[in-house]
């Protein structure tokens, strides 16, 4: 299979497409399931992590892909032919906070293609009508741009208030019926319609348990986080837009992060309006805010003769806590800070992490405890945010040093051995990587 010359040609078929749906955004798309043809097949085996895990049968990535052009072949006859099955999903528990955990559904190889296929497709043409206020899962937008974005509705615009909410369940309780509307209202191809059916409606096995709900889309799958943006693209982005935002006596801005969201008020009593449809709104969707996780905040900025203290309120969105602070210039600026949960949940995660392995070769466990530490590091290393680092990276030596001296009952490692053994594997530094703010204190 001549891999570049294909990706060459149907680049310029999706550029085709792309265009078309810019162009006629209410248009009724026709003849698109043509489009996951083998060489879409094949990009999207390409994106799939070689390390991923397995399904239900056990294959492999690099299984499946030692005949790989014969296999994608095969798939793609089965899916024109309408013989193409979804294999049940295989559904683990990832530990959350609290003792809770979040189930995560792990689809076969030959599945995850399909998917990675229909995600490519549906990421294409929705990504020329989705709005600027959404931000989760799309290409070229961050979760620090979404926090950008929020800095700049309350620092620079002053937006006085914040509604923060998070939808329970949010994946488990999609609408699959109400789903289906929203894609025809877009999609007149039945059989695009029916192959993603195929991804929706699948029985999940979960240890020995097997089940087949009739909602939700499984967290996990590839087209998952797009179906997800499409449904709240027409339950929240698009009435906020065109319903709520004309109606509102002062200045407002909405910004969300795939379940996770913001909106901004200037007045408080267009806050509680919204805040009071909101739920009402979601309700029609068959979804229900976090009872826990949605509240109104008073982020007014404090006044400029006040030069202690903190501001008023503090907020909390996608991991980072946000309050008002002095600069060093003498100036009120909002500052963010790790959200307390995050730490302890990582914090927690390194020890456990650091006695299942304390067996290891030190150069493995080194190794290993670096990528973990700089993922955080990454996403958590903003201005500002120094001393947050700083304590992860005491956490971590210190779970290091105690399970690495519980390897055996003989011998013990000083704290002076330890830290000589860090000259040679040192674990990464805390800096700030990033201004993640746009405003200047």
């Amino acid at each position: 299979m001549d891999r570049d010359r294909i990706s060459q040609t149907m680049s310029t078929v999706l550029t085709e497409v792309v265009a078309r749906a810019k162009r006629e955004p209410e248009t009724r798309l026709r003849s698109m399931a043509q489009h996951i043809d083998v060489a879409a097949l094949g990009r999207a085996f390409d994106r799939i992590r070689s390390n991923a895990a397995v399904g239900v049968d056990g294959v492999t990535k690099e299984a499946y892909g030692e005949d790989l052009e014969t296999n994608l072949r095969d798939l793609h006859e089965r899916m024109k032919a309408m013989r193409y099955r979804h294999q049940p999903i295989r559904r683990v528990h990832i530990p959350k906070e609290k003792g809770k955990t979040r189930p995560i559904g792990i689809s076969c190889i030959e599945d995850k293609v399909v998917q990675g296929a229909l995600h490519e497709l549906l990421g294409l043409i929705y990504e020329q009508t989705f709005l600027d206020c959404s931000y989760g899962f799309r290409p070229g937008r961050s979760a620090h741009d979404a926090l950008r974005a929020l800095d700049r509705a309350i620092h620079t615009d002053g937006a006085s208030w914040v509604l923060e909410f998070d939808i329970a369940t949010f994946f488990d309780s999609v609408d699959r019926a109400q789903l289906r509307e929203m894609l025809q209202l877009r999609f007149a191809d039945m059989s695009l319609m029916r192959l993603i059916g195929k991804c929706l409606h699948v029985g999940i096995l979960d240890g020995e348990e097997f089940t087949a709900p009739d909602e939700g889309t499984v967290q996990g799958s590839a087209l998952s986080p797009t179906l997800g943006n499409i449904y709240l693209h027409h339950v929240l982005d698009l009435w906020f837009e065109h319903e709520v935002k004309p109606c509102l006596r002062g200045k407002s801005a909405f910004v969300r992060y795939a379940d996770d969201g913001v909106i901004c008020f200037e007045r408080h009593e267009d806050a509680e309006r919204v805040m009071k449809a909101l739920g009402k709104r979601l309700e029609r969707f068959g979804l229900k805010l976090h009872p826990d996780k949605t509240r109104l905040v008073d982020m007014r900025r404090p006044p400029h003769d006040q030069k202690r203290g903190k501001g008023t309120g503090t907020l909390t969105f996608l991991g980072f806590t946000l309050y008002w602070g002095m600069s060093r210039r003498g100036n009120w600026t909002l500052k963010q800070k790790t959200r307390r949960s995050k730490m302890v949940r990582f914090k927690r995660m390194i020890d456990l992490w650091c006695r299942r392995h304390r067996h290891f070769k030190v150069k493995e466990q080194h190794a290993a405890l670096a990528r973990r530490i700089q993922g955080h590091f990454t996403y958590f290393g903003v201005e500002g945010n120094v001393r947050s680092l700083e304590l992860i990276e005491e956490a971590a030596k210190h779970s290091w040093h105690k399970w690495l001296n519980r390897r055996s009952q003989r011998s013990r490692m000083k704290w002076e051995r330890f830290t000589d053994m860090l000259g040679d594997y040192p674990l990464p530094q805390p800096m700030a990587r990033t201004s993640l703010w746009g405003s200047t204190p």
